[in-house]
């Protein structure tokens, strides 16, 4: 679609609501105005009111919206900001749905963390119900998808309470699986094509790890969680496995640890051997995630694994020991109906894991179903999966503790993870609601050091590729160093 802007260049606003609102379209910027398809967006500042309006012109019809602030809410250029995008995807919304498109179960919100945006009526000191109709009323959210995020929002205050300003999450990245999913946009290589990379990856992470450590042990942080992910960490041999947890022990403090988790995502990587591994080191949360409990959808995928060796491999995880258990399933994936998702959600809560992320296909560009033109659920039927997960979910005593959104999200919907009671993962919670820092390491690590003054947070981020990240090692962790230029200057600024 064609996109035109009068008194303002908000463009990420503007080409997110199109996103979302009209996922089949991409953003164009031509020189001159056509008669073709558009969205006319103008901003424009009176003298008590900043006013957007949005003139849609689709299928030879014009539909318009509007949106206005106060000028007196405009205190500061950050706030300015906020309001005014917040205005101008009002506007962009309010046209959208009078053209007669399907209502967004999330209303005009586009972010990531719909939190951010529940949480401080919390804090404010709302109750429930008024924090709900507030929040309904000022994004048009639906009720089913506030009281998913009231009820986040809700564990998010409670985790932040309890949190202190040293406080901190370290991530590990393996960017290893057996084989690449087909709607893996995750930059991961597949040990078959990569094996030999995995020797001198490992060598590299070694040395990153240290050079964070320096980092945290200078400026006294506390490590509260530890997260291995990948990729799938569990594609790493048992020795490796120990060599990893045993280095991260001898260079970091872990006195304040409260939970320790690794992804063994796949359960073709899960053997006594690396469990045992995990659990000498005092790993206390795995995941084994099966995405779907149907052999024909999980064929379809790639995975190479059968729904019985999910079920082999969360018996291995049990027999092991006191491992809390996720387990990660995706509504929408290709093969895959309403009634399979429904015998896959019965089949999951038979297992009763301590936790169950159910997760909506992105579909993002670099992944082979997109690649390929695969044949996936329609949004329609994806709300219906996820129905059908709260309600089967609630239903077995699981309550949803973090959410977040993402691009390119069938019908517009959302992953939530769910929990029974005591088993909310601290560190899910602190990287989606940006509670603390996280620390990464390893292919594709991304650093977010969070301020919370107001002033920006600072991204470090690691070469994606194994072989990108194995020849930039040195200077990845000379980057490190950029840890205590953080804090140093938050010191400096209190």
């Amino acid at each position: 679609m064609k996109l035109y802007f009068y008194g303002h260049d908000y463009k990420y606003a503007v080409e997110q609501m199109l996103l979302t609102l009209f996922p089949q379209e991409r953003p164009e910027y031509p020189e001159e105005k056509t008669a073709e398809d558009s969205m006319e967006v103008r901003l424009s500042r009176g003298g008590k009111f900043t006013t957007a309006t949005c003139r849609l012109n689709i299928n030879g019809s014009t539909y318009n919206g509007r949106g206005a602030v106060g000028n007196k809410l405009l205190t500061t250029p950050i706030e300015t900001d906020r309001q005014c995008q917040h205005i101008i995807k009002d506007a962009i919304y309010r046209a959208a749905l009078s053209s007669g498109i399907q209502h967004p179960v999330w209303g005009s919100l586009t972010g990531v963390r719909p939190g951010k945006l529940m949480t401080p009526y919390l804090e404010e000191g709302m109750g429930d119900k008024e924090a709900m109709k507030a929040f309904m009323e000022e994004y048009d959210v639906s009720p089913e998808r506030a009281k998913l995020c009231l009820d986040t929002s809700k564990e998010t205050v409670r985790l932040e309470k309890s949190l202190g300003e040293k406080d901190v999450c370290l991530y590990v990245g393996i960017p290893f699986c057996p084989t690449r999913c087909a709607y893996c946009s995750f930059v991961s290589q597949s040990v078959e094509k990569s094996m030999k990379l995995i020797a001198p990856f490992f060598e590299a992470l070694k040395k990153e790890v240290r050079a964070v450590a320096e980092q945290v042990k200078i400026q006294g942080l506390r490590v509260i969680s530890i997260y291995m992910g990948g990729g799938t960490p569990t594609t790493l041999s048992a020795s490796q496995i120990d060599e990893l947890c045993s280095l991260i022990e001898e260079c970091f403090d872990l006195s304040y640890m409260r939970e320790y988790t690794v992804e063994a995502g796949r359960p073709d990587t899960i053997t006594e051997a690396k469990l045992q591994a995990l659990k000498k080191h005092g790993v206390g949360r795995v995941s084994v995630n099966p995405q779907t409990m149907s052999d024909k959808v999980l064929n379809t995928i790639g995975r190479r694994h059968s729904a019985d060796d999910i079920i082999s491999a969360l018996k291995l995880v049990r027999e092991a020991g006191d491992f809390a258990v996720n387990m990660d399933l995706i509504a929408g994936l290709p093969d895959d109906n309403v009634e399979s998702f429904r015998e896959t959600m019965d089949k999951v809560l038979a297992l009763d894991p301590e936790n169950i992320t159910v997760h909506t296909l992105a579909l993002k560009k670099g992944s082979r179903i997109m690649l390929e033109g695969s044949d996936i659920p329609g949004a329609a039927e994806v709300g219906k999966m996820l129905d059908i997960a709260m309600e089967k979910l609630r239903g077995a005593g699981y309550e949803p503790y973090y959410l977040y959104r993402q691009k390119f999200m069938s019908g517009g919907f959302e992953n939530v993870g769910w929990t029974k009671k005591g088993y909310e993962n601290i560190y899910n919670i602190c990287i989606m609601e940006e509670l603390c820092s996280i620390i990464a390491m390893g292919g594709g690590g991304s650093t977010k050091l969070i301020r919370h003054d107001g002033e920006m947070n600072i991204r470090l981020t690691a070469p994606k590729y194994p072989q990108e990240y194995i020849g930039n090692i040195e200077k990845t962790c000379a980057d490190k160093q950029k840890i205590s230029e953080f804090y140093a200057d938050i010191k400096k600024k209190e």
